[in-house]
């Protein structure tokens, strides 16, 4: 399922326009987003919890050359599902 396949299905479900479904998609992205850059986390009761992960600096290996490189710490998103969705997996 892409964007538009969402959009559609939430647009059908809850009776709004698809222009109304993506601005409220798009919303709630932005606010996950922005939750997440400030050092927050979202949880969605029974779906589950977005949060902020650090990855530690580490050393790679280019597949071509076989040299070794190091790769930057960063931050990354996390998604970990609830119990309600993993159930129903």
């Amino acid at each position: 399922m892409n964007k538009a396949d969402l959009i559609s299905k939430i647009a059908d479900d809850a009776g709004i326009t698809k222009t109304q479904a993506n601005e409220t998609l798009d919303s709630f992205v932005e606010a996950v987003t922005k939750t997440l850059k400030g050092g927050g986390k979202v949880t969605l009761v029974g779906f589950g919890t977005f949060s902020v992960s650090k990855r530690a600096a580490r050393n790679g290996r280019n597949p071509q050359t076989g040299a070794v490189i190091k790769i930057k710490a960063k931050k990354v998103a996390k998604f970990k599902a609830g119990k309600e969705l993993s159930a129903k997996l």
